[in-house]
């Protein structure tokens, strides 16, 4: 286990969490929390009921592990949801399937005083992950954190010199109203970098400081766990070199990073000993820097605890066309338009209270997906909710056209169970089947966009594809592909009688309503 020293600083007294896993205990509880000087009550998650935190703790362990998470609910503040589930973002479940965390979808919500353990394998991934809810809009209240999988075989090992639980940056929007009684699409208060920030018109509050020492490259795993905003990030006076699994070396001097997604980089500790502020400007919101706003501060060892006096200039700005995969870099598939075995459009329409894909608008159904499966449903006529679900046939490549534009955009789309080719990216008209990057979050861009991304169906489950604007989801911005249907119960053997408990345990208890 790595030890984590953290740099965020509270009543000006220094604060070390450890990071957890793979093994271990997450528990989800309620506590006040000031992290940009409003205190208000959250949903957290941490180690014990008395060490919960925002972000949760880290979770970490290495390529090939099997994580074995056992999720304690101790919620009890009924002005927000009390019971929860937990998504582990960007894993894949293969044969686990049922410890996607989706609720509605994978399973039925965790009550609380109840507690599951999900248990899954990474045998074939490593890289920058997270984990929050996915129950309603919850993670909006807090739950939320990062989850990395080490490689030591790691093909960037000799670039860089520290990578530990201390190069970790988390982006989060922050609201000082409870999801439930905030509205449909509410607006952030506040922007916090590894959990500090400050809202306009607030308090001088407490900055998150990333301490760095002179002539040592760090690798920073760069992770937003927005709610709504996509954010704008860079550090003044320092380049950024894209690197990571996924992709080929690219510099650059910022990065827009939509909810959900994540970017690893490597930071040269080459410029004069001093303070440098760190900067994700949101989309939407307040904007700006002014007194602190949406910052951060990248102080070097030996530097004066003051704030920076640095600008920023931007030259360089990450384009997702120039992202390119390290290795197997085509895509699935002829290399032509509509050149795949399933070819899907998904029109996306806003009736001004509710978003709708190819007419359908998604709600989750009180018997999972998952289970209705197992119970014998197969096709998209059997299954609920009626008009969101498209079954998938199994060893084919699927083509997947997300029109850009509707209102709210633009869309995060996080597609569960898979990595996918962006073939078309916002932003752009070409179509590049030969070397196009592989994510699983995609902005879809705006109304003269296209985004076309392709996936091959070796992944039997069902797998929720969504907006990541999670008021988006919550308002129905979502399918589900039903992959594979006849070998999803022979793939997911091992599921635990304790998950066959979940729904019935959750049906008999007390409705909340807000």
């Amino acid at each position: 286990m790595r030890s984590l020293t953290s740099f965020i600083t509270l009543a000006l007294v220094a604060r070390s969490f450890a990071a957890i896993g793979p093994s271990a205990d997450l528990v989800i509880a309620n506590a006040y929390i000031q992290p940009d000087g409003y205190n208000r009550s959250a949903v957290l998650a941490g180690s014990s009921a008395s060490a919960v935190q925002f972000p949760g703790p880290v979770i970490t362990g290495s390529k090939g592990d099997t994580f074995i998470m056992n999720v304690v609910d101790s919620l009890s503040d009924t002005t927000m949801l009390t019971s929860t589930s937990i998504h582990w973002h960007g894993l894949f479940q293969e044969g686990s399937a049922w410890a996607d965390g989706v609720v509605g979808v994978a399973q039925c919500p965790i009550i609380s005083g109840d507690s599951f353990q999900y248990q899954f394998s990474v045998p074939d991934q490593a890289g920058t992950f997270w984990y929050h809810s996915h129950h309603s809009t919850q993670y909006c209240d807090g739950l939320r954190g990062a989850l990395v999988v080490y490689d030591p075989a790691d093909p960037y090992l000799s670039d860089y010199d520290v990578d530990d639980e201390s190069t970790i940056i988390t982006l989060a929007d922050w609201y000082h109203t409870v999801a439930p009684s905030a509205g449909a699409v509410p607006t952030a208060d506040s922007t916090l970098i590894n959990g500090l920030g400050r809202y306009s018109g607030g308090p001088t509050s407490n900055l998150s400081v990333i301490t760095v020492s002179s002539g040592k490259r760090y690798r920073f795993r760069l992770i937003s766990m927005s709610c709504d905003p996509n954010f704008t990030f860079s550090i003044d006076d320092h380049n950024l070199a894209i690197d990571g699994q996924n992709v080929q070396p690219l510099v650059v001097d910022s990065i827009q990073i939509f909810a959900g997604q994540r970017y690893s980089f490597i930071l040269n500790a080459n410029q004069t000993v001093s303070n440098y502020w760190i900067r994700a400007n949101p989309n939407v919101g307040t904007t700006g820097f002014t007194g602190g706003l949406n910052s951060a501060i990248l102080r070097y060892s030996g530097a004066d605890a003051v704030d920076p006096a640095t600008n920023i200039s931007l030259a360089n700005t990450l384009l997702e066309t120039n992202l390119h995969p390290l290795t197997n870099p085509a895509a699935p598939g002829n290399a032509t338009s509509g050149g795949a075995d399933v070819n899907l459009n998904m029109l996306i329409t806003f009736s001004g209270t509710g978003f709708s894909v190819n007419g359908a608008s998604f709600a989750p159904p009180t018997v999972p997906v998952l289970l209705q499966i197992l119970s014998g449903a197969s096709t998209a006529a059997d299954l609920l909710p009626s008009g969101s679900l498209y079954v998938l046939p199994a060893n084919s490549v699927i083509e997947v056209s997300l029109p850009g534009g509707s209102a709210g955009s633009p869309h995060p789309f996080h597609l569960h169970g898979h990595a996918f080719s962006v073939v078309r990216s916002a932003g752009s008209s070409t179509y590049n089947y030969v070397d196009p990057v592989r994510r699983d979050v995609v902005s879809i861009g705006a109304a003269t966009d296209n985004v076309t991304i392709r996936f091959e169906t070796d992944n039997s489950g069902p797998w929720i594809m969504h907006c990541h604007i999670d008021w988006h989801l919550e308002l129905g911005l979502a399918i589900v592909f039903a992959e594979d249907t006849a070998t999803i119960a022979s793939s997911n053997s091992t599921i635990p009688t304790a998950w066959d408990s979940l729904c019935p345990t959750y049906d008999a208890a007390p409705t909340q309503t807000f």
